[in-house]
């Protein structure tokens, strides 16, 4: 039985490891004619350059990413008076939130796509680091042998790339992997806490939603950290980088296109108007928002009074 899922494991890895070796070979022909093929700075350079060409990859879902977390926060009133209407009914509940998602254009679950689709590229990475020095007569993608005992061995700042904290006694590679495990925790942390303090209107801040991004604020910089100490210095790299990304592509939207009522567009609006004092010019209020829309009713047609036979006569005659 454990044979039968290494099987179905090792198939849906194999196209992961030519991908991912492909563009990992192709840096190292990069780096390695500057630095040379066994310098670790070459490899570490080419991790850094494969988490890139993965995270520019991802842009597209990162846009759906921050439109769906940026409708989950828009709605969250709505949430909660469905939640105060039907709490006692579960399954009504539960109907009418992910209608309210349906017409909103929400996707609760697209927040996790990036980190998600993540996952299987860190597993084949992790692998590839790991088995090199293993196992480096074992080829693995576009990974032949040599590049294998390369890999495997190259040293970068005094320190394995392919050690962990907890397999090594060598102080250096310790040091080092600590150093990036909390680079990784903080840049977690600090990233899922940039979005919360300045890019989450006041109604979003209460409560399931909220609750959720408390968890990921808190718990997943700890997950991140316990589960650092066995990653590869490599692997670490990766992560690290990746977090670092995921900082400045969300600063950058938070900036030039926060959420409406949110800190981040009041600080928008406050430079846009220093801005534009600057060079002299006054800021026009967007009639579009600001003007008020009357509806004005059209009077109800008045229906004609009955009258007599003498009457009619009597009008004729005028």
């Amino acid at each position: 039985m454990l044979d039968f899922f290494g099987d179905i494991g090792g198939a849906i890895m194999s196209p992961l490891y030519y991908v991912i070796s492909f563009v990992l070979t192709s840096f190292h022909t990069l780096f390695g004619g500057i630095f040379g093929a066994a310098s670790g700075t070459a490899w570490v350079l080419s991790i850094i350059g494969l988490t890139l060409v993965i995270r520019m990859a991802l842009i597209p879902l990162f846009v759906k990413q921050i439109k769906s977390s940026r409708n989950m926060q828009l709605i969250q009133p709505k949430v909660r008076e469905l939640q105060k209407k039907y709490g006692h009914d579960r399954e009504k509940l539960a109907a009418e939130t992910m209608k309210l998602y349906k017409d909103s254009g929400t996707n609760p679950f697209a927040s996790c796509l990036p980190i998600l689709l993540q996952m299987p590229i860190f597993l084949a990475l992790f692998r590839l680091i790991d088995q090199a020095a293993k196992k480096p007569e074992v080829e693995r993608g576009l990974m032949t042998t040599q590049l294998n005992e390369q890999f495997g061995d190259a040293i970068f700042l005094g320190a394995k790339i392919s050690d962990t904290f907890i397999n090594t006694d060598d102080t250096g590679v310790r040091v080092l992997a600590a150093v990036l495990v909390l680079a990784m925790t903080a840049t977690t942390f600090l990233t899922q806490r940039q979005l919360m303090s300045k890019n989450m209107p006041a109604d979003a801040l209460t409560g399931p939603y909220a609750q959720q991004q408390k968890l990921l604020l808190y718990v997943l910089p700890v997950v991140f950290a316990v589960g650092g100490i066995a990653f590869p210095v490599g692997v670490l790299f990766y992560w690290t980088t990746s977090n670092l990304w995921t900082m400045g592509q969300q600063f950058y939207v938070i900036r030039n296109n926060p959420a409406p009522g949110t800190p981040a567009a009041t600080a928008k609006e406050d430079r846009d108007k220093a801005k534009a004092a600057r060079k002299g010019i006054t800021l026009e209020p967007d009639p579009v928002e600001e003007s008020t829309v009357v509806i004005e009713e059209k009077p109800s047609r008045q229906q004609p009074q009955r009258q007599t036979k003498a009457q009619r006569n009597k009008k004729k005659k005028r």
